[in-house]
């Protein structure tokens, strides 16, 4: 069972108790009982994750510990995923069933390459397919999507990491999250099997699906510098049901078939990327924060939590929900000192004019901040007026209420008998460290008969509004 860890709130019983180790493997409790709302959030140089990550012991009785400042470590490093936080010279992460929460199908636990005969690189990577379906029978046969996808470096090699979401065949309703890896971000391996499932507590926020969303790297001060921790913001779907009633007919951002769950964001820290323990925010049901009251744009549901650090004590989260009062998907803003108690600034952006790619909405934000002029990109998947989505670029100056779309015209869009004809979204960008301002997008794609898989485009030249799919590596 992945943990489920309580934070300083609701009645003062909750509380961060026993999730940090500091010399693997022995469980000593650095950051019991952190006080989120103490917690002091530092950018820092450059580090290697290996603090250990304890998920099943119980609260600690000392509650006067003191707090520890955290630190973002930046994501050109290279995580520990080994077992023991020891060298590994495969660091791929493997699949401990004591991650799940729920059973799945029994599936290989070695590494599946993708770059296989039967792989996505073989299949369609001229058009920009980088990671398709898993085999049948898998848990994540079904359908694929959600890409969160970071890029570390150390002196020696490269790592990829890309989390996602998926479900298997016999489990149509839930949606499990899933890692892959890879030494250039194009050909991906599998890690056999699930690293994240739905909760099993009813009163949970997250019973019905999960996604991912973004992953923060923070490391404490009060440790040696090589530690880090991932925090793992996500949303989370319930069984509650969302009054369709609130929704015009004619709107078509929503699938016409079948219901539309409440959902929620939350977070899970881990310190190698697949062991996770939940972390309980202020909200009854464990998410971080609720929806708005009736007469606000976001009452109705919170998705896509992509969080993005900006400075000391300054944590920025894009999210997106529905506005009843303007009928479109629109995203909206919260800030945070500690990461875990945020504060709502409202909405920043909303769909385009009739006509346009995003006239419908705007949803799935991935922001980054770019590095050669401390600017904000925003790349967003826009829903036109028949549904079908594409995705598209904004721009700002301090990330916050001042955002401007680049053009009305989509930069990655559906193309007839393609894998992925039908829709693209969920977007994921990746500034690549080097002298040339390049940039990767990731995202999902859905082809005919609602087949799923994830592509990636890349920025061609200095022009960030020109990605064109890829096709393959220049020889």
């Amino acid at each position: 069972m992945a943990g489920i860890l309580t934070t300083a709130a609701v009645a003062s019983k909750r509380k961060i108790t026993n999730f940090l180790s500091s010399s693997p493997p022995s469980y000593s409790t650095p950051f019991s009982t952190l006080a989120p709302n103490m917690l002091s959030l530092c950018a820092s140089k450059k580090t290697t994750p290996s603090i250990a990550l304890n998920t099943h012991q119980k609260e600690s009785s000392n509650p006067n510990r003191k707090t520890n400042a955290l630190f973002l470590t930046r994501c050109s490093v290279k995580p520990d995923v080994s077992s023991n936080n020891a060298p590994n010279h495969n660091p791929v992460p493997e699949i401990d069933s004591a991650s799940n929460t729920k059973e799945k199908p029994a599936t290989d636990t070695s590494i599946q390459n993708v770059s296989s005969p039967s792989s996505s690189s073989s299949l369609s990577c001229s058009n920009g397919l980088v990671f398709d379906l898993g085999s049948t029978n898998s848990w994540d046969s079904l359908e694929i999507g959600s890409p969160v996808v970071k890029r570390y470096l150390s002196d020696d090699e490269e790592r990829w990491f890309m989390w996602y979401h998926a479900r298997f065949e016999n489990n149509q309703g839930s949606d499990s999250i899933g890692l892959a890896v890879s030494g250039n971000g194009v050909h991906w391996e599998r890690a056999a099997g699930s690293i994240l499932n739905c909760s099993n507590d009813w009163w949970a926020f997250d019973t019905q699906s999960i996604r991912p969303s973004e992953i923060v790297i923070m490391s404490s001060s009060k440790i040696r510098g090589s530690n880090s921790v991932y925090w793992f913001y996500y949303t989370g779907f319930s069984h509650e049901k969302i009054d369709l009633s609130y929704i015009n007919k004619g709107i078509k951002c929503f699938n016409a078939n079948g219901d539309i769950f409440k959902s929620l964001p939350g977070l899970a820290m881990s310190q190698d990327g697949r062991h996770w323990a939940r972390i309980e925010g202020d909200h009854h049901s464990g998410a971080l924060f609720d929806v708005g009251s009736d007469k606000e744009w976001d009452s109705l549901f919170i998705a896509a939590p992509h969080v993005v650090f900006h400075s000391t004590n300054d944590l920025r989260m894009y999210y997106h929900s529905f506005d009843i009062k303007k009928q479109e998907l629109s995203v909206g803003i919260a800030r945070s000192r500690d990461g875990i108690k945020w504060v709502k600034l409202g909405m920043i952006m909303g769909g385009g004019s009739m006509g346009d790619f995003d006239e419908s909405g705007v949803s799935n934000a991935s922001v980054a901040r770019n590095r050669k002029d401390g600017s904000y990109l925003m790349a967003y998947e826009g829903v036109d007026a028949n549904g079908v989505s594409s995705i598209g670029l904004a721009t700002s100056l301090d990330g916050l209420k001042e955002w401007r779309k680049l053009g009305n015209q989509a930069i990655i869009k559906v193309e007839d008998n393609k894998w992925d004809e039908k829709g693209v979204g969920s977007p994921c960008l990746v500034h690549m460290e080097g002298d040339e301002d390049e940039w990767r997008l990731y995202y999902r794609g859905t082809g005919n008969g609602g087949k799923t898989g994830i592509g990636m485009a890349v920025c061609e030249g200095n022009d960030i509004t020109r990605f064109r799919k890829w096709s393959g590596f220049n020889l």
